[in-house]
């Protein structure tokens, strides 16, 4: 309704942009690109990639300032794609270390069921006990390791988030412009 009242009689050109994120940055993006001129003219979820929203985007082709709204926006999109890896990180090397006792758990196990299946009893008990201890310890590994890499992380996605929103603030200085 805007537009047509601002825009009687006079043709609109635009520019389209889809951007495919994950669902949990579809709101940063949402609000992001509107300071860079850009209006979301739908959204859809694609069947390939469970978790991620395509959103669609539109602008008005002359636009002022239009080249360092561009690169404001590639600024933008840049520190996006850190916080994911920020927030990736946190889990990562979690993963790999109780990935990894894990199965050495299931190695001490398998070594536990041939001993069991050769009648030497003893041996047996004696490599399930680290067998069953590798099965449980990895969850203990896993949260305490994400954990403490979270409280590593936390302050870095924190700084990323004011930069956005400083990227945001002087591209809608520019629109005003």
């Amino acid at each position: 309704m805007n537009e047509t009242t601002r825009n009687e009689g006079q043709f609109v050109g635009y520019e389209y942009k889809d951007v495919t994120v994950k669902r949990r940055m579809e709101q940063v993006y949402t609000d992001g690109y509107a300071n860079f001129g850009w209006a979301l003219d739908g959204t859809s979820t694609p069947l390939k990639n469970v978790g991620t929203v395509t959103l669609k985007f539109k602008r008005d082709r002359k636009i002022r300032n239009k080249v360092e709204l561009t690169r404001l926006q590639r600024q933008f999109d840049a520190s996006v794609v850190e916080i994911g890896a920020l927030e990736n990180s946190k889990v990562i090397r979690a993963s790999a270390v109780a990935y990894i006792v894990g199965v050495i758990g299931t190695a001490f196990m398998a070594g536990s069921v041939f001993a069991n299946q050769d009648d030497r009893l003893a041996l047996s008990v004696l490599l399930a006990i680290p067998g069953f201890v590798g099965w449980i310890i990895p969850y203990l590994l896993y949260c305490n390791i994400s954990k403490k890499k979270s409280n590593k992380v936390a302050p870095l996605i924190d700084q990323k988030y004011d930069e956005i929103y400083e990227l945001c603030q002087q591209a809608n200085s520019l629109l005003a412009q």
